[in-house]
Order: structure tokens, then sequence, then C-alpha cells
């Protein structure tokens, strides 16, 4: 069963981290994160590795293909710097345009750093933008054919200056590089209420997957961002999913999020006693890999008491000490 629900938003909080200024179709700012130039530099160097192994191996087909194909009297110096332009073309151009072509606007380096090439209105980038954008960084960023130490001061200064960080190939190609990593503050779950923790212990949850236990977290954790009747909305199409595929029904009527945390709890609870019941049997099956329990304090040593003397009474002389 799946279902389409359209969630309005409320505002979201003054902490969040939103600011590449895309928004939906419905007029609701998607939380969407430009990228930096910290992020694009750490993208752009693994790029950088993965052009030098792409080089590597292309000139090494290219070299192997032409001892093969081609006779001896005809590999002069013009067809070998004809073969490394067209390699340097491949492998400078060719190598963002083809990965962000059929990667979804990711490059190797973008993939690792959760980077992504998008419109400037958020749709996917097409393949003249990728062009434009590998023409103008090979010509005057990166390596920068035309004044190579102007043109890289001109261009961090660029990405320093702008809004939303973009270099000048994404100024003139009109697209943005966006992060698809979230970085919203963690929440954690609501707590089920006390009435529901009996009956989540009854449940029959072999049948409850983790694609739909996940779904349910995720609106668990952002009920307090949706506005009604979305909110009740698409908690009443979980939980009539969830409701599915478990057994037995609740005892008495409550509101959805309640369910769904009582649900979400008693599955989590049951993880944990599995993982405990997998650690104790590594344990009895090899010592030598559970951790080492942590030693305790040593206590303080105590010192015996010495017996005091009492005080002689003034007149009376001091007790001596007679040995028997």
């Amino acid at each position: 069963m799946v279902f389409t629900v359209r969630v309005r938003a409320q505002p979201p909080p003054p902490v969040g981290g939103a600011d590449a200024g895309l928004v939906s179709g419905e007029a609701v700012e998607l939380d969407v994160r430009a990228a930096r130039l910290g992020s694009r530099v750490l993208a752009l160097l693994i790029d950088l590795l993965a052009q030098l192994v792409v080089a590597l191996l292309l000139s090494v087909v290219l070299t192997v293909l032409l001892l093969l194909v081609l006779p001896n009297d005809l590999v002069d110096a013009a067809l070998e710097g004809a073969v490394q332009t067209v390699l340097v073309v491949l492998v400078l151009v060719g190598y963002p345009v083809l990965m962000e072509r059929f990667v979804g606007g990711r490059t190797l380096g973008k993939l690792a750093v959760g980077l992504r090439v998008v419109r400037a209105d958020g749709g996917p980038v097409g393949v003249g933008q990728s062009l434009t954008r590998a023409l103008v960084g090979v010509a005057v960023e990166w390596p920068g054919l035309v004044l190579p130490l102007l043109s890289w001061a001109a261009s961090v200064t660029v990405m320093l200056s702008d809004p939303r960080g973009r270099r000048l190939g994404d100024l003139v190609a009109g697209t943005l590089v966006v992060h698809t990593r979230s970085a919203g503050a963690f929440r954690p779950l609501p707590p089920a209420a006390p009435p529901l923790l009996a009956w989540a212990r009854t449940l029959d949850l072999t049948r409850l997957d983790d694609g739909l236990a996940l779904a349910v977290r995720q609106y668990l954790g952002r009920v307090h961002q949706l506005a009604e009747p979305d909110r009740s909305l698409l908690g009443r199409g979980l939980w009539a999913e969830v409701a599915a595929r478990i057994s037995p029904p609740p005892p008495w009527a409550a509101p959805e999020p309640a369910y769904l945390a009582a649900v979400l709890a008693e599955r989590h609870r049951r993880a944990v006693q599995r993982l405990g019941r997998t650690r104790a049997v590594t344990a009895t099956l090899w010592p030598e890999l559970a951790p080492a329990p942590a030693a305790a304090p040593a206590a303080p040593a105590l010192r015996p008491a010495v017996p005091t003397q009492p005080n002689p009474v003034r007149g009376q002389p001091a007790p001596l000490d007679v040995e028997p």
C-alpha cells in the first residue's frame, strides 16, 4: 500500500541551515544547504585523484592501440601531441560531464562528500550546463589555462562573495551545488504512552519491515514540524499501514502518533534484547573478543587504629606500659 500526501511544513527553526534558496512547486522552501568553499575543495581533491587514475588508464589503452593498429612509421610527434590533447580533454572535460550526466549531477568527489549539481531553480542539471561548467572551469578556474594565478584568486573571491557559494562556472551555466545530506539536529523519538506498553509487549511485529519502520521513525521525528491537517492525515495513513501488519489491535482509541510511538519503542526494545543475546553468545564462544570489564577503583589502604591513652588527671602519675 503506497499513499502520497502533500505536506505543508511549518516555518523552520532559526537553527536550520537551509540557505540554497530553493522553493518547491507548492511554494515551500526546501531544507537544502548550498555547498561552500571547504566542501567543494575537498570534493575537487578527490576528483583530481580519480582523474589521475583515469588519465593513467587511458594513456595505457591509447598507447597499446597506437602500437597495435598503426605502423611505426605513422607514429610521430604530431600524432603523439594529438593523442595527448584528446587525453587531456577527455579527463578534464569528459570526466565531469559524463559523471554528472549518468550519476545524477555528481562526480566521485561529490558522491564522497555528499554534494550534487542542480539547476539554479533546483531541477536536474543538463548536459549543456555540465559542459559549460567544465569548459569554464578548465579555462579560468582549474587548472586555469588563462592567467592561472589571477583566475584562481578571482574564482575564490567569487565563491566567497556569492550568497550561495557558486563559482564562475555555476554563474555562467546557471547551476548550483548543494548538499545531499541533511544537517538537521537529531531529535529523539517521543516516548511511548505508559497505558500502551502492556499492549505493545504482546504485538506480533514479524511483518513490520525495515522500510515501513523507517518511515514511521522519520514521521515521528518531524511531527512537530508538520501543520494540520496534513499532520493528522499523514499519521492516519501510516497507522493504517502499520495496523495491517501487526496484531493484536489496540485495546482502546488513542491518537495515531501514540500508537506509532508504542510500536516503534517495542520494536527497539526487542532489537536491543536480540543484540544483548548475540553479544552474550559471542562472549561465550570467543571470550577474547569480549571487551574487558572496567577495573573497579582500588580502595584506599586502611591504617591500623592506634589505641590512645587517657589523659592523666592532674596530680596523678601517668600510667606506665607494663609488659606481662
